[in-house]
């Protein structure tokens, strides 16, 4: 009896010393998880959006004498662009035109892309998608780009001639603020890809009554003087539908 008494104890003792162990251990991890995953010590690094790394681009800006027509043929045509390293990147109708088209187009092989402009094949079927006028392209290397997602698909595409590229960009930099004080975010800048003194800038309306001030202002004047561009630089404003 005393020894079955015993033997009780003995397990209820083990029992209570184990738990006891569980119990403390439950807490350590408890306590360091907690700390772990406190929102007040964690450290959350920002998304980049920015692209720093030159990217060569295929540009053209036309007339079509319908839109759909247009995109059937395009689209008939991409196999053709793919073969020769030229990817689908944005396609604007414009603002004050909408059959005013712009396509832009990212390059593997600058030296294929350029053949293929002028390739016969690629004339008829811009002919054949209701392309007016003389098809023309210009061959840029974007050295920056900000692909964040923005609200306003209001573009513009500007270009114009400066005195030396690198004196333009620190000046340009410099304008940020003053951009973004004017409803004006760039999306990308670059130049001619044989000849860095012409510049291509595309830039998001995000207040287009402001940005539209700006575009007449002194402010802006300046800042172009300052940047070294030479004459009146060319404006395209348009709608990004793809």
């Amino acid at each position: 009896m005393k020894q079955s008494r015993f033997s009780g104890l003995l397990f209820y003792s083990m029992v209570f010393l184990l738990a006891s162990c569980a119990g403390s251990e439950s807490e350590k991890k408890t306590s360091t998880d907690s700390t772990t995953v406190d929102s007040s010590t964690a450290v959350v690094t920002p998304k980049i959006t920015t692209i720093t790394t030159p990217q060569n681009m295929m540009v053209a800006k036309h007339k079509v004498s319908n839109y759909a027509k247009f995109k059937a043929a395009y689209d008939a045509h991409d196999s053709a662009r793919l073969a020769n390293g030229i990817h689908s990147y944005v396609i604007g109708r414009g603002l004050q035109d909408s059959n005013m088209i712009l396509v832009a187009e990212e390059v593997d092989d600058m030296a294929k892309a350029k053949a293929f402009g002028k390739d016969p094949g690629l004339k008829k079927a811009m002919q054949k998608g209701g392309v007016t006028g003389t098809l023309t392209f210009a061959f840029v290397t974007m050295t920056f780009q900000d692909i964040a997602l923005v609200a306003s698909d209001i573009r513009s595409k500007t270009t114009f001639t400066v005195k030396d590229w690198g004196a333009w960009q620190k000046a340009f930099e410099e304008g940020k603020q003053e951009r973004l004080d004017n409803g004006i975010a760039v999306r990308a800048f670059g130049h001619d890809a044989d000849d860095d003194k012409k510049v291509i800038l595309v830039t998001v309306l995000l207040d287009t009554a402001k940005a539209y001030a700006y575009y007449k202002s002194d402010m802006l004047k300046k800042r172009r003087a300052a940047g070294g561009v030479i004459g009146e630089p060319e404006r395209f404003l348009y709608r990004v539908v793809l």
